[in-house]
């Protein structure tokens, strides 16, 4: 296999206007770096290349890395693209980017302290007063705050582009809540693993580092005093384009993962409200911008944010990363006075040029834009709904005039740039020559000690077309591993390795929010229910299948049971009336209906949906088995009289899927708080399910065939019990005293109630008067009391006694489900005042 360059058309030489190739040199002989690059993917062959990237499309699928795109046809959650080829940086080449981005960093630090601070640089006309007090990101009530460590700048990002003459330049910088760098480090993983030998051959400097600098720099941000200083990192929620980076940067850095409901402020400091009272917080990783952080003194309708939470900084008493109001340094205005403030500030010239910017707010430079808007790129100035870029060069003459009317009526509120000839790079294995544009984004991290560590790498964002020069995970475009060169072996790292203090043993379970409590708690009724539903929907299928073309009794029976337990979107006439292929299609439409309330496939998303919520919580190797039972759950493409028989081999393999999900999830989760919230709504749903399936399996009848009986008991998976406890026929009482009185079998209602119990004996003011006494009196029970027998003394299962007892017990567990909700799974807590935990109120 090799890389191909596209041959240029005849007679026309290179020329410096255009595209950088990053591969290639002007002679269209590949640099060396990627020449290297090249051979060693040819030693490892095409086949093999092509299962790695499979392997690689998989891992990511089975992390459920996404990045979430609104409006988008294909659904909001896009599967995240990586490309199998790297983009390669020489080691000389990277100390430039490094000591420029270091530099850039310091003065955008420098100045946002200054113009929240004394504002020198207003007074000394270095920055017009209209481009800092119009900006929407200028935060009046940050003014005068103190930031930790006397920086406001804690994390930056910066996108680059590479001219023509492949020079780097600046063209956006993102100082509010940088994004990227958890997706730049599963790039690595995912492209580390599926290319080993070539990425321990080129020497690529790791990530580690970077993410120790950056936990140990927010750890050293808590206010002074605070000896063992607890942080979080705060989410919009799971709605937002990049939840999958919040939960995998909390599970990585070993902070628990928030939304601004899970946080009040008390006495102006922050807790995080669990169940077992408030947790004091000292640091934030903030992931949301500024105005949505507080709606209490920035923006009153953000529902995300904590109210309070600036008078909480500005009382010092936490720190967030980044500090409030650093969203100001994001306007693409500031970068045409950027190098003058880097003279004032550090003495220095701008070592890394920004994208030549002109702000239409001074009068010359309104003038050469609007005689120039075929050659520019026009820009809001400040951020909002409507951020529109326009390409002034794809405007018609009425389209630039009126453009020019609305630059001249606000020119403040425009900014125009150069447009960028963004670099190219090949992408895909065996593929030829595929090239796309490319943005390279870079991370730095303030340190203890004063200075900015870059992470050595990046995210490598590339066009989703050749001919777009429009780089973003929105509009469909790949991301690639930046690769680092060293000119000599790089030791392994990681985030585990180090000890930096003496080690503190804790056992904590209390960082338990109701938010997350009843995420799980939901997440195990709906495993339980979904678990059900495959084997309510397997046994009907296997009862088709056995009488194929014809609705015996027993079948109708059958699929009458699954509409009784809610699973069919129709009324029981209508599955009378139907013959053997209507009641196929009935059956298949309720196990693959995406709309069908009560279908495997909309239970199963709902599932996805609330694992998505916990995320950060739920093992990797648990996620990996929920997306492949995604990927299951797929009609199968077969004709018609083998659809039955493809389905039943789905439904096997949802079993056992289903059953290593729950296993992993239940034995990765720590036996505090979370676990027993998550065991009691599994054990809540499976013994409404059992309740139910005794309830309308037996249905109206004095006394159930033999047929029925079986298929209640596979239902139920408890065939093997009873076949292993009873050498007779199958008969309704010895069933019922299976299925409710016998506490031995994990599937029987008995067994819940006492598990049920148990949990509800830890939870504090938990409502279990009514279960226990309704537990005392299954244990007592005798299946007896539930059967009559005849003059012949033949035992039959008295229906009328049984369905008051199996009645009573469904609205016990439904008022349980809701008083649990009422009492710790409200997120508001109106009826409860947690005490403080963890060092009292400040």
């Amino acid at each position: 296999m090799r890389y191909s360059l596209r041959p240029r058309p005849e007679g026309e030489p290179p020329t410096g206007s255009s595209p950088f190739d990053e591969a290639a040199l002007p002679s269209g002989e590949l640099r060396p770096d990627w020449k290297r690059l090249v051979d060693a993917l040819d030693l490892v062959g095409s086949a093999e290349l092509d299962r790695r990237w499979e392997q690689g499309q998989r891992l990511l699928a089975e992390n459920g890395v996404t990045y979430n795109v609104y409006g988008d046809a294909r659904g909001m959650d896009r599967p995240w693209r990586l490309d199998t080829m790297p983009l390669l940086v020489p080691p000389n080449e990277w100390e430039a980017i490094e000591s420029a981005i270091v530099q850039r960093a310091s003065v955008i630090s420098a100045m946002l302290s200054d113009l929240y601070g004394p504002q020198r640089l207003l007074h000394a006309g270095a920055l017009p007063a209209d481009m800092v007090f119009a900006h929407p990101g200028f935060l009046r009530p940050c003014h005068g705050i103190d930031f930790p460590g006397g920086r406001p700048l804690v994390l930056y990002s910066a996108d680059l582009a590479r001219s023509p003459d492949g020079q780097w330049w600046v063209i956006s910088d993102r100082t509010q809540a940088p994004s990227g760098a958890g997706y730049a480090l599963e790039n690595r993983v995912v492209l580390s693993r599926i290319l080993p030998e070539v990425f321990e051959d080129f020497h690529v400097q790791r990530l580690a580092n970077y993410f120790q600098t950056l936990r140990d720099s927010l750890m050293a941000l808590a206010p002074a005093g605070r000896d063992d200083p607890h942080a979080v990192l705060l989410t919009p929620g799971p709605h937002n384009e990049t939840y999958f980076e919040h939960a995998y940067m909390a599970r990585y850095l070993g902070f628990p993962l928030v939304e601004g409901a899970d946080l009040t402020v008390r006495d102006q400091r922050l807790y995080l409200k669990t169940l077992s009272g408030l947790w004091p917080i000292d640091v934030v990783l903030r992931r949301q911008d500024d105005h949505f952080c507080d709606p209490l003194e920035l923006y009153g309708k953000s529902a995300l944010g904590v109210a309070g939470l600036t008078q909480a900084v500005r009382a010092g008493n936490v720190a967030l990363a980044n500090p409030l109001g650093t969203g100001l340094a994001e306007t693409p205005g500031l970068m045409a006075f950027l190098p003058a403030i880097c003279r004032q500030l550090l003495g220095e010239e701008l070592a890394m040029p920004s994208v030549a910017t002109w702000w239409c707010g001074d009068e010359r430079a309104a003038k050469y834009v609007t005689e120039h808007l075929c050659e520019l790129v026009i820009k809001p100035a400040f951020p909002g709904p409507k951020r529109e870029v326009v390409f002034g060069g794809k405007l018609d003459a009425d389209e630039r005039r009126r453009l020019r009317e609305r630059i001249l009526a606000a020119p403040h509120r425009y900014v125009a740039q150069e447009q960028v000839k963004l670099s190219t790079v090949p992408t895909g294995l065996g593929a030829g020559d595929q090239r796309r544009h490319l943005v390279l984004r870079v991370f730095a991290v303030a340190t203890p000690d004063g200075g900015f560590a870059v992470m050595p790498g990046g995210l490598t964002r590339f066009s989703a077309t050749a001919e777009s020069l429009v780089v973003s995970g929105q509009s469909s475009g790949g991301s690639k591993d930046t690769w680092v060169l060293s000119d000599e072996a790089v030791p392994y790292v990681s985030l585990l390795d180090r000890v930096s203090r003496p080690i503190d043993v804790s056992r904590d379970t209390y960082m338990l929010t109701s938010r997350v409590a009843d995420n799980l708690f939901w997440l195990g009724r709906m495993s339980e229910r979904l678990e059900g539903g495959v084997r309510l929907f397997r046994t009907a299928l296997r009862a088709l299948a056995d009488d194929p073309g014809r609705v015996s009794p027993s079948v109708r029976s059958l699929v009458g049971l699954v509409r009784r337990l809610d699973r069919l979107p129709v009324p029981l006439a209508d599955v009378d009336a139907q013959d053997a292929d209507g009641l196929e299609g009935l059956v298949l439409d309720a196990i693959f209906g995406a709309d069908t309330p009560g279908s495997l496939v909309h239970d199963a998303r709902q599932l996805h949906r609330l694992t998505w919520h916990v995320r950060d919580r739920i093992s990797e190797d648990a996620w990996r088995i929920l997306s492949r039972m995604d990927q299951q759950l797929v009609l199968p493409d077969t004709p018609a009289p083998v659809r039955v028989t493809s389905t039943l081999e789905l439904l096997d393999r949802l079993v056992a899927t289903l059953s290593a999900f729950q296993g992993l999830v239940l034995d990765s989760t720590t036996r505090g708080l979370g676990w027993r919230f998550l065991d009691l709504g599994r054990r809540l749903e499976r013994g409404l399910n059992v309740v139910g399936l005794v309830r309308f399996g037996l249905g109206e009848d004095e006394d159930a065939d033999s047929r029925r009986l079986r298929d209640i008991l596979a239902i139920a998976d408890c065939t093997m019990t009873y076949r292993a406890r009873y050498v007779t026929s199958v008969q309704a009482p010895l069933v019922v005293d299976l299925l409710l009185l016998d506490e031995a079998n994990p599937r029987s209602l008995a067994f819940q109630l006492a598990r049920i119990e148990e949990h509800l004996r830890e939870l504090r003011d938990a409502p279990a008067q009514r279960l226990s006494e309704l537990t005392e009196w299954v244990r007592r029970a005798h299946v007896d009391q539930w059967v009559s027998r005849d003059a012949g003394d033949q035992a039959t299962v008295d229906i009328s006694r049984l369905q008051a007892f199996l009645g009573d017990v469904t609205s016990a567990f439904l008022d349980l489900s809701d008083e649990l909700n009422r009492l710790y799974l409200s997120h508001a807590l109106p009826e409860r005042q947690p005490e403080v935990m963890g060092g009292g109120r400040s």
